[in-house]
């Protein structure tokens, strides 16, 4: 080639690369005007929260979100909207819960049956047996005295959840003091060593077969706030509640004290065993327009699933309401990304991450999936928290500091602080990372979210402000529409 051909190459090169980042910056532009002036975030949070409700998986309710997700999704006018199902066991709904104290005076007391456990044989009124335990070996000792039982197995409560976790994009943040708070902060069992998992396991079988009538337990929270889980345990799976800790302490220390108490118990629950035990995950596309990159794949998603207590207001519904709302953005402003955009609201993330994993096992991980794998670009996630996005974990990878650092510095005029080295777990992402490809959360806000919304009865819409939820949309959307666009693959840093 001439010199005068490769300075001709070099000028239309370097004009297409200068209009390609005036479209970026325009489309970005319009980006932000669209999530403030005519959000949609109210309609979705409020249906998923106001109208379903909680939404534990494969529960009926957690079916209609799933219709509402496909229906809003295609509604958006996104390509290849899908329903995928993934194998997950029963869905389960509490029927009715009457806990009560009728004696030496009446209280009704506060407390919430936990997921997946079995209703107890009609309406108990007894008094409680209060004998903790500490191992299976402490329940077949007490045999006889729990068989048909009220049985209160904790001691009195005195340690309680009474902190939230650090935000990394405050001032005056403590590095890595937030890990404490994730799965990031936890050490395995050492090798050989028996694991929680299976300390767990021996004890309700021991309480099972001890015939008892229902268990109760007291939360970890203050001030009637109840955290409340669960999981179907089948074969040794017993009636059990969750009090708050405040009348569980009283109720215990009464009769520590040998005041006759009595409490009557009412649990009624049901089970789902239609569609095979199936749950499902939902995702739809905003195809990308670039030949030679239309088939590599940006991802966002959150999960829809939620406990069964309060609404799942911070966890997970305004996550999910923020990346439809992402999407409706972008297909709202004209965005044509050069890679495609997916989005995915995942079921089962409360019962171990098991919706993302399942996809993530059916379309990436393995030689099987090694060709979708390499057109994989990056996976951003949103839970761990609620409200705005002030900046992003970045699972400690400096290769892409200061790529989101460059991103997230316009977005400073909407709360956006900075982002952390510092990596998170405990959500989604991490099925990405455990494939090999990026995977990403952002920091939100943990004002009360530990120690008051995370899994509790306290979770509704209370706690969320919608304006919140535009923000942290817009942050998405921009976050995936650079990340489409960018010359390259985000860089992954090696398991």
């Amino acid at each position: 080639m001439t010199k005068i051909g490769f300075a001709f190459v070099l000028a239309l090169t370097s004009s297409m690369m200068t209009a390609q980042v005036a479209n970026d910056r325009e489309v970005l532009d319009r980006i932000r005007v669209e999530g403030l002036q005519h959000s949609d975030v109210a309609r979705v949070f409020e249906t998923l929260t106001v109208d379903i409700g909680p939404r534990l998986t494969a529960s009926p309710a957690h079916k209609r979100a799933v219709e509402f997700v496909r229906g809003d999704l295609t509604a958006i006018g996104l390509s290849n909207v899908r329903v995928e199902p993934w194998k997950f066991g029963r869905g389960w709904s509490l029927e009715k819960l009457t806990i009560e104290m009728v004696e030496p005076r009446y209280l009704p007391l506060i407390g919430y049956g936990d997921a997946w456990s079995p209703p107890t044989a009609g309406e108990i009124i007894a008094m409680p047996v209060f004998a903790p335990v500490k191992t299976p070996e402490d329940v077949a000792a007490r045999k006889d005295r729990l068989k048909g039982a009220i049985f209160m197995s904790q001691p009195i409560l005195t340690t309680f959840v009474r902190r939230d976790r650090p935000n990394p994009s405050d001032p005056q943040y403590e590095p890595n003091s937030a890990a404490y708070a994730t799965s990031v902060g936890q050490r395995p069992a050492p090798p050989g060593a028996e694991t929680p998992q299976q300390r767990t396991q021996r004890m309700n079988q021991a309480i099972h077969d001890a015939g008892v009538a229902v268990v109760l337990k007291p939360s970890i929270g203050e001030h009637g706030t109840v955290f409340v889980t669960g999981r179907d345990n089948r074969a040794t799976a017993f009636p059990s509640v969750t009090l708050s800790a405040e009348h569980y302490n009283m109720i215990a220390g009464m009769l520590e004290r040998k005041i006759p108490v009595k409490l009557r118990v009412d649990l009624r629950s049901k089970f789902y065993d239609d569609d095979d035990g199936n749950a499902y995950n939902v995702t739809a596309e905003l195809p990308g327009t670039d030949p030679a990159l239309r088939d590599e794949v940006v991802m966002m998603g959150g999960h829809l699933d939620s406990w069964h207590t309060g609404v799942g207001a911070t966890d997970n519904a305004d996550g999910s309401a923020t990346v439809i709302e992402a999407m409706r953005i972008l297909k709202a402003v004209g965005a044509r990304p050069r890679r495609t955009i997916r989005v995915a609201l995942w079921g089962g993330e409360e019962q171990g991450l098991l919706g993302s994993r399942a996809w993530v096992d059916q379309h990436l991980a393995g030689d099987a999936n090694k060709a979708a794998r390499d057109k994989f670009d990056v996976y951003f996630n949103i839970d761990n928290g609620t409200g705005a996005i002030y900046g992003w974990y970045l699972q400690n990878n400096e290769e892409v500091r200061g790529i989101f650092d460059s991103w997230l510095e316009p977005l400073k005029s909407l709360r956006a602080r900075r982002n952390t080295i510092e990596p998170v777990g405990s959500t989604d992402h991490l099925s990405f990372i455990a494939a090999g490809v990026p995977g990403f959360n952002p920091i939100q806000d943990y004002g009360n979210y530990d120690v008051r919304t995370h899994h509790t009865n306290m979770d509704t819409i209370d706690r969320v402000d919608e304006k919140d939820i535009q923000q942290a949309a817009i942050v998405m959307a921009t976050f995936a529409y650079n990340a489409a666009n960018l010359d390259r693959k985000i860089p992954h840093k090696p398991r």
